[in-house]
């Protein structure tokens, strides 16, 4: 009985050692339809595939390039395993599919603007999948997220001076390593603290911001925004609001605080996010101010 060697159907050069020792001992190699692809990748390499419809014409020293649907229950030597994340690439080729002539009418007309509401709201289900600890709705949910990023890359790639999907993870990694020296480079292991200084450092030369306020993005939530102020203004070392007093034990209690503020406002007709919203702008400006004094 021939070798029958199963390939992915998604990375159709990812050959492991097993898969090249067989291809070399083997006096013919035949390939089915569905490793079409895989035969063409070795005939560049200068292995001679001959094209068959089924495995009866291989001889028993003959390997035979097959998907797994292909070989059913045969025993099989299996090619080099895909690496995690090749389902990733079935992402992209779907988005190119839906975006393409003939494919989805509505997805052929988003633009980043149209679809700018939907990576939030995305976003805000895939953050309460996570406050829930629901694994099945947090893998749904990321689904969606990621959905967005290979949307909006889609879209990017069909403008003339754009980007694609491969710059968006390029400078991902790049960034990555880049951000990580103590494990990508010779700085040496640290502990949290000496990790996050790095950090700022690192993010310091990198945006040459001219004011503690850019790149903190103002439409977030009046409390997200004002915590991510008063964060970086400690880091800098730049004034902070005065804090007020708070009695509460924990932060469930605070919560209930709050919620007890939200409703004491509501009840005098005013609006917890704008008056919230009002104040952190105003510290925004006095950051501006304290860091060109």
């Amino acid at each position: 009985m021939p070798t029958l060697l199963v390939v992915g159907p998604r990375l159709p050069g990812l050959l492991g050692p097993a898969a090249w020792q067989a291809l070399a001992a083997a006096p013919a190699v035949h390939a089915l339809p569905g490793a079409a692809a895989t035969a063409a990748v070795l005939r560049e390499a200068g292995v001679a595939v001959l094209d068959a419809t089924d495995a009866t014409a291989a001889g028993p020293d003959d390997v035979v390039l097959l998907t797994a649907e292909e070989a059913g229950d045969a025993p099989v030597v299996v090619a080099a395993p895909e690496p995690a994340g090749a389902r990733l690439l079935d992402v992209v080729a779907v988005m190119d599919r839906l975006r393409s002539p003939g494919g989805c009418p509505w997805d052929a007309e988003q633009t980043h603007a149209s679809l700018r509401r939907y990576l939030l709201e995305e976003a805000h289900e895939a953050y309460d999948a996570i406050t829930d600890e629901d694994p099945v709705a947090m893998r749904e949910e990321l689904g969606d997220v990621l959905l967005q990023v290979v949307f909006h890359a889609r879209v990017a790639a069909e403008s003339p001076t754009g980007f694609d999907v491969d710059d968006v993870a390029g400078e991902l990694v790049d960034k990555l390593v880049r951000r990580h020296p103590h494990v990508f480079g010779d700085a040496g292991p640290k502990d949290v603290a000496g990790v996050e200084a790095g950090w700022e450092e690192i993010k310091r030369k990198e945006k040459q911001r001219r004011s503690p306020t850019e790149g903190v993005s103002t439409t977030q939530s009046a409390a997200a925004w004002g915590a991510a102020l008063v964060s970086r203004a400690r880091r800098a070392g730049l004034p902070t609001p005065p804090p007020a007093g708070l009695d509460a034990p924990d932060q469930a209690a605070l919560g209930e605080h709050l919620l007890g503020v939200v409703s004491a406002a509501a009840d005098r007709g005013w609006d917890v996010e704008d008056a919230l919203r009002s104040a952190v702008r105003r510290y925004a400006a006095e950051l501006d101010a304290a860091a060109q004094s």
